[in-house]
């Protein structure tokens, strides 16, 4: 009897797991049918590279969750998953736009940009026609007037009841067609709401004419201005001329070299690369530019250490009073959220009205032009850069302190050092090496602190007879970004090569940070 009850507890149990193995099945095929469709719709909008991407994960994840080979892995997929799509994607998408001419005059496929000039069209002017819409029931009528040397005469062709929708073609009969009577027009907010099928649609005269919509209230026959030819060409109507495409500049060209826009994205291979060395006219803005990148994050870190090490020494000073309000008031410039300092800052060294100027003019009869002076442009952002940076450095340096023993400085003070014997003996070699790796962060963060710049100078004053506008006070990221977004074309391709030089300058920084923080914990 029990092996009975057994025997049917197992075959129950097995029932019960072959359903559950036949479920998981037919999700996974599910999913695995809905990630392919995905995939299919994003290698149609053109991205190959995210469509690889997209199925390389969608794959991994169908692997780690249905094959007891990577058990272990399924705690970790979702993590390792975020940081592909979230960190590495984005990354080897920068690196890939790197290479091609990408920028606000080359922002389509060829197909897109050829489709773009054969869609362009002018409108004939001499039949132009007004037009109204009229509610019938649940469809609409359109009738049209027509505009002569800007007079609009009386309605001559009225359309019969239509549904409007997209791609529709309309015919077009005149009024003394057997029609009922026109309603009262539709307002104009209310034709807006059709714009999109009126835009689309074709109406048709008597005569076989197509009218297309060429305004709010027009619709007019049209002539293209393009015409396509073999080798994925166009000829404009016009002229005549023939433009080909030129898949190494992604324009197309006429056999004259006058190229069209607009133009179209290619690769270029490593000609972004290749112009930040080979290009002089560019070559010395840049260098100037990574120069003082250099420059600007290594004094910071200099100028942050000087002040904030001192008087982590100093408030750590058991016999000075007020200690707490000595620290409170020198943490507030860290606990003022930076753009706030910065803009404040901004206006106290304004040439003409900021507090500086006036006390420096009281005191010596000067006015500095901080913002007209590329020296004194970066003397004022190494100033409030280290006026915002010191407290960070004051906090880590007191809490390397309060962990040195209390019985060397005992010691030292029986055998009489001096304070300065006592920082230099003791303090200083002890907080250095586990502070090194701070530092080396600090230099990171500075090396893209890309907010100073962007609102204290903006990156000016700049750089005379360039090709690329480029600020004397521009570091690496807020240069990159200017070239991406603001007065240099939009050049993304080159913004992007740009910004994967700077990745491989934060990941040697990174890799420094670690040796260095595994050197000082191994010699403690």
């Amino acid at each position: 009897m029990r092996r009975q009850q057994e025997s049917r507890r197992s075959e129950s149990m097995n029932a019960a797991r072959t359903q559950n193995r036949t479920l998981a099945w037919a999700i996974a095929a599910v999913l695995a049918a809905l990630c392919i469709y995905l995939a299919m719709r994003i290698l149609a909008a053109g991205e190959w590279l995210a469509a690889g991407a997209f199925l390389a994960i969608a794959g991994a994840g169908f692997f780690v969750y249905l094959s007891n080979a990577a058990f272990a892995y399924r705690y970790l997929y979702p993590g390792l998953a975020a940081m592909a799509v979230f960190v590495l994607f984005p990354l080897l998408y920068t690196a890939q736009i790197g290479f091609t001419n990408y920028s606000s005059a080359h922002l389509l496929s060829e197909s897109r940009a050829r489709q773009y000039l054969l869609d362009q069209v002018v409108p004939d002017d001499s039949r132009l026609m007004e037009f109204s819409l009229h509610a019938d029931g649940s469809e609409h009528r359109i009738a049209l007037r027509p505009v002569v040397d800007g007079a609009t005469g009386a309605i001559t062709h009225a359309s019969a009841p239509i549904a409007l929708k997209e791609g529709i073609e309309v015919a077009m009969p005149r009024t003394d067609a057997a029609l009922p009577p026109l309603a009262k027009a539709l307002p104009l907010t209310e034709v807006l709401k059709h714009r999109t099928a009126l835009m689309s649609a074709r109406l048709v005269m008597p005569d076989g004419v197509k009218l297309q919509y060429t305004g709010v209230r027009e619709f007019a026959p049209v002539s293209p201005l393009w015409s396509a030819v073999d080798g994925g060409g166009v000829r404009e109507a016009a002229t005549g001329t023939v433009f080909l495409p030129n898949r190494d500049k992604g324009a197309f060209e006429s056999a004259q070299g006058l190229a069209l826009q607009p133009g179209f994205k290619v690769g270029v291979g490593f000609a972004n690369y290749a112009r930040m060395i080979n290009d002089a006219e560019f070559r010395g803005p840049f260098l100037s530019i990574f120069t003082w990148t250099v420059v600007f994050a290594g004094m910071t870190v200099l100028f942050t250490l000087a002040i904030g090490m001192p008087l982590a020494v100093l408030l750590n000073w058991e016999s000075l009073k007020y200690r707490s309000i000595y620290r409170t008031l020198l943490f507030l410039p860290y606990a003022v959220p930076a753009f706030i300092s910065i803009l404040v800052f901004k206006g106290l060294f304004n040439q003409n009205f900021g507090e500086i100027n006036t006390l420096l003019n009281a005191v010596f009869g000067i006015r500095p032009a901080w913002f007209a002076d590329p020296t004194l442009a970066k003397v004022m952002i190494l100033i409030v850069n280290t006026w915002l940076g010191y407290p960070y450095v004051m906090i880590l340096c007191s809490g390397l302190i309060k962990s040195i023993p209390a019985d060397l400085y005992e010691a030292s003070a029986l055998a009489g050092a001096s304070p300065w014997m006592n920082f230099r003996r003791i303090t200083a070699p002890l907080i250095i090496k586990p502070l090194a790796p701070l530092l080396v962060t600090i230099f990171a963060f500075n090396f893209n602190n890309f907010v100073v710049i962007a609102l204290l100078t903006d990156g000016r004053p700049d750089h005379l007879n360039t090709k690329l506008p480029a600020g004397t006070t521009d570091i690496l990221v807020s240069y990159t970004y200017r070239i991406a977004f603001q007065d240099s074309g939009q050049n993304f391709g080159l913004a992007a090569a740009i910004s994967t030089v700077i990745f491989f300058m934060i990941a040697l920084m990174s890799f420094a940070n670690m040796k260095v923080a595994k050197m000082a914990a191994g010699e403690r």
